[in-house]
């Protein structure tokens, strides 16, 4: 998903290339910096990830964000009635997302139940898991958490529901395990090297990620 990403913002940036050379050698004159460019920078990969992404709801949320930041730049909406609407529809995204994201996992059928529920709300909470692990829920609002799980016995599949609102959660993995992630994300997003697909071997762990203004991190 990552190189999709890279490839899309490569374009992107080879087209401003030519357009700024073309205005140079007075080729023709394209103006880059209209009223409201750097809304793009949300409006883009938003679309991408419509696109690209299982979970649309966060891209869909942030594209309205920056289609409504656009036509605000262009005097089309007055800003007061933009910053009125913002915050609705940011609340709306995260009401959805806590109601909808249990069921990301829905065609995930050899699971194990979810076991204990974490929170960690203005503070951080560190946690090693050295016996049987059997999945957990992960709330970090305004905090963080570390789960470690190179000890851990995962006999197998489980889930790990997190969700994270102006918050960040580290997940380290053991090694050989298989990793899934299903995720909704309004301005944050799940990210690490250990993400690993379609493979056979080994349990299977599914992040269940609703990230608000926040991450996860797999390590």
């Amino acid at each position: 998903m990552n190189k999709g990403k890279n490839i899309v913002w490569g374009l992107v940036l080879i087209v401003v290339g030519i357009i700024l050379a073309g205005n140079a050698l007075n080729l023709f004159n394209v103006n880059l910096f209209f009223k409201g460019w750097w809304t793009l920078f949300i409006i883009v990969p938003s679309l991408f990830g419509i696109v690209s992404d299982r979970e649309k709801t966060g891209s869909i949320i942030t594209l309205i964000i920056g289609v409504l930041l656009l036509l605000s730049c262009q005097n089309v909406i007055d800003f007061d009635v933009i910053w009125k609407l913002i915050v609705p529809v940011i609340i709306i995204g995260i009401g959805l997302s806590l109601i909808f994201k249990n069921s990301i996992s829905k065609d995930f059928v050899k699971v194990e139940k979810v076991g204990e529920e974490v929170f960690a709300t203005f503070s951080g909470q560190d946690i090693k898991v050295a016996d049987e692990f059997k999945g957990t829920n992960l709330n970090a609002i305004f905090g963080g958490i570390k789960l470690d799980l190179r000890d851990a016995k995962i006999k197998k599949d489980v889930v790990i529901t997190t969700t994270s609102i102006f918050g960040g959660i580290d997940i380290i993995f053991p090694e050989g395990v298989n990793v899934k992630v299903a995720s909704t994300s309004i301005f944050g997003g799940v990210d690490g090297k250990k993400i690993k697909e379609n493979t056979d071997k080994g349990p299977t762990i599914l992040v269940n990620a609703v990230c608000i203004f926040g991450g996860v991190e797999i390590k």
